[in-house]
């Protein structure tokens, strides 16, 4: 998708009906997640279809196509966003466009306001390199923030059995930073059920996956993992950074 579809998408969206206010949307987290803390996925995403409708969204970062899929089968047609950094490794491209022709969701290819090459020129050559919370900020945070403004709640992949950061990640919460609901259907997977489900509905995963990145994020930012180490030590290796802030 070219920079201007991105931005013909954001307008798109900015035309949509208003959706409920922010105090509307963190009284229907106060009720729905304790109600759905136990509840299968599939009937989070139900649930999240059904109280959003068009204003709800999945977030992906291309590391597989479990949540694509899962959304899929609840929600035909769901907008899928993945942000494009402009840094990714071309398996993380690849599987963008294999989700897209082969899954019944609607891509929808979000990119940052700068080019690489204009980071570069406003901020200096590598800014992942001297200072990676700003590039994430810039090329990340900031963007996702952008593209979720015509929605009202976004599910994302993430797990509490993936990161230490990530324990108490709640089913349905309130991202106060963004003013959103934040469906995560899949907190309460361990790996096995993950691996489980790829197994038996065929799901397509990153090529990265099989040769040594098991969490894949920019490409100068990710490196192999050996056997039996921490899955996500591959990522800002050397530093003391071990998010992006998306999901801070």
């Amino acid at each position: 998708m070219t920079a201007a579809t991105t931005r013909a998408a954001r307008a798109f969206r900015g035309t949509h009906t208003e959706g409920r206010s922010p105090e509307e949307l963190r009284e229907l987290v106060s009720h729905a997640g304790a109600e759905l803390e136990l509840a299968p996925a599939e009937h989070i995403i139900e649930w999240a279809v059904a109280t959003f409708g068009e204003r709800f969204c999945v977030t992906s970062s291309m590391g597989d196509a479990v949540l694509a899929h899962l959304t899929s089968t609840v929600a035909p047609g769901v907008d899928v966003v993945f942000l494009d950094t402009g840094y990714h490794f071309p398996e993380t491209l690849g599987t963008r466009d294999a989700v897209a022709a082969t899954l019944d969701v609607n891509v929808v290819t979000i990119q940052p306001r700068l080019s690489v090459a204009e980071q570069d020129e406003q901020y200096g050559k590598d800014l992942y390199k001297t200072d990676p919370d700003l590039c994430c900020k810039l090329r990340k945070v900031e963007p996702l923030a952008e593209s979720l403004a015509g929605y009202d709640a976004w599910a994302t992949g993430l797990r509490r059995a993936e990161t230490h950061n990530r324990v108490i990640a709640p089913v349905i919460g309130w991202d106060a930073r963004k003013g959103k609901v934040k469906v995560s259907p899949m907190a309460r997977w361990s790996d096995e059920q993950v691996e489980r489900y790829i197994a038996d509905n065929n799901i397509i995963v990153n090529l990265l996956a099989f040769d040594g990145y098991p969490s894949i994020g920019c490409r100068p930012c990710t490196r192999r993992v050996a056997p039996g180490d921490d899955p996500r030590s591959g990522r800002w290796a050397g530093t003391n950074k071990t998010e992006c802030g998306i999901h801070a």
